[in-house]
């Protein structure tokens, strides 16, 4: 039992981690309700409602992400994207702040390591600023 995590602090979370990263932007291109977090134009995160319940997107590695979905009644594949590179965070006892933090880094790193070398805010391996 990790302490009950609400939609409020799952969203509060998601967008301080996101803009505490380098080079990061925060859009809106879905319309109200929904946040995307891109990094060079590539999105990695997003916030949104779900029959009105706040749930947030992620990028995960296929494997990583078929343990989340296993171990976490509140991690599913994501909701809207491709099911294998995506999964969905919503409220509940079975996450808190550092495991969402984690998910959110991983994701970032995730696209920044498929992004060409020239455009990377950052080296993914070492989270320093490239050469």
């Amino acid at each position: 039992m990790l302490g009950h995590m609400d939609g409020e602090t799952l969203h509060e979370v998601v967008a301080r981690t996101a803009m505490g990263l380098p080079a990061v932007e925060e859009t809106a291109p879905f319309g109200e309700g929904a946040l995307v977090y891109k990094v060079v134009g590539k999105m990695f995160a997003m916030t949104a409602e779900l029959r009105g319940v706040p749930i947030v997107n992620c990028k995960c590695a296929p494997p990583h992400g078929a343990a989340l979905v296993r171990d976490h009644d509140e991690i599913t594949p994501g909701w809207h994207m491709n099911k294998q590179h995506w999964i969905t965070l919503a409220p509940g006892d079975g996450i808190d702040e550092t495991l969402v933090e984690d998910l959110v880094a991983n994701a970032y790193d995730l696209v920044v390591a498929g992004l060409p070398r020239a455009k990377r805010p950052i080296d993914p391996v070492r989270r320093t600023l490239p050469d």
